[in-house]
């Protein structure tokens, strides 16, 4: 029919505006920012530890140092404690908790991020400031925002995995006589490998990207950072930083580190496809 050939090509054009738009991206970044790179020099600009664009230094080292330990330390936070609510929500909470955690959870998706920045900003850092010393302004500070910030996406992705997991394999293995934590460890969690993965992949992108709320928090300084307690900068909160009033080769430094942001996503997301590729249960 007429009408489905309408609708057919309206739905094909829709998928292929999400490709358009990546092209797009791509090609408006990779236009200013890779040849600003080469101006500069690979190595001075991926492994310079001196950012100073009035005298003409353009080195990132440290912000992705800090990106390194802000990501990371955020993942060791929301990684395990949204796995374990996953796992609470789908094989132990009656329906009557998995009511009222499941919103709980999916309303943390939807607080702006400059709301979990000042609230880092007035509760983490004065708190770490007097426990455990240092400015308060640091990459704990930034992990533990982040790590909240990333809780909705690990949990949502790792329940829908977990659900899809057939029951008879949790029949079967309680019928061998495995506890029920047993077969959850041994059975459940290996069948649902590649929709964690695919979670922890996502926290990780949103992570990284987080602008707002790390700006907040991370106290942005241009050092290499050496513990959890020092201020530090990521790559993003410099972009954000620094966009607004940016000129000349300095903009483009910051085209630059767009690109390395975009070149470190896609090494995520495929090492994320070879793994659920070749890790199967």
């Amino acid at each position: 029919m007429r009408s489905d050939r309408i609708i057919e090509a309206i739905l094909f054009v829709s998928a292929l505006s999400a490709i358009a738009a990546l092209v797009v991206i791509t090609f408006f970044i990779f236009q200013t920012g890779v040849p600003a790179i080469f101006r500069i020099g690979v190595s001075d600009f991926l492994f310079g530890t001196e950012w100073a664009p009035t005298r003409g230094h353009y080195g990132i080292l440290t912000m992705m140092a800090g990106s390194l330990w802000v990501t990371f330390g955020a993942l060791l936070l929301g990684v395990p404690l949204g796995l374990a609510v996953a796992i609470l929500t789908t094989e132990f909470a009656p329906p009557s908790v998995v009511r009222v955690l499941r919103p709980a959870i999916q309303l943390l998706a939807g607080i702006p991020s400059v709301v979990y920045g000042f609230v880092g900003l007035l509760v983490l850092v004065p708190l770490i400031r007097q426990v455990l010393g240092g400015p308060g302004l640091s990459i704990l500070a930034g992990s533990l925002v982040l790590g909240m910030m990333i809780l909705p996406n690990v949990v949502s992705i790792s329940e829908d995995a977990i659900r899809a997991v057939p029951q008879s394999y949790r029949e079967g293995a309680l019928a061998l006589g495995a506890t029920q934590w047993q077969t959850i460890w041994r059975v459940v969690l290996p069948a649902a490998r590649s929709g964690i993965i695919a979670s922890i992949v996502l926290a990780m992108g949103r992570a990284v990207g987080e602008t707002m709320a790390v700006i907040m928090v991370v106290g942005n300084a241009l050092n290499m950072p050496r513990s959890v307690l020092d201020a530090t900068t990521t790559l993003t909160s410099n972009i954000g930083l620094e966009m607004g009033y940016a000129s000349g080769q300095h903009r483009e430094a910051l085209f630059g580190i767009g690109v390395v942001l975009f070149v470190f996503i896609m090494l995520l997301n495929s090492m994320a496809r070879w793994l659920t590729r070749t890790r199967r249960p």
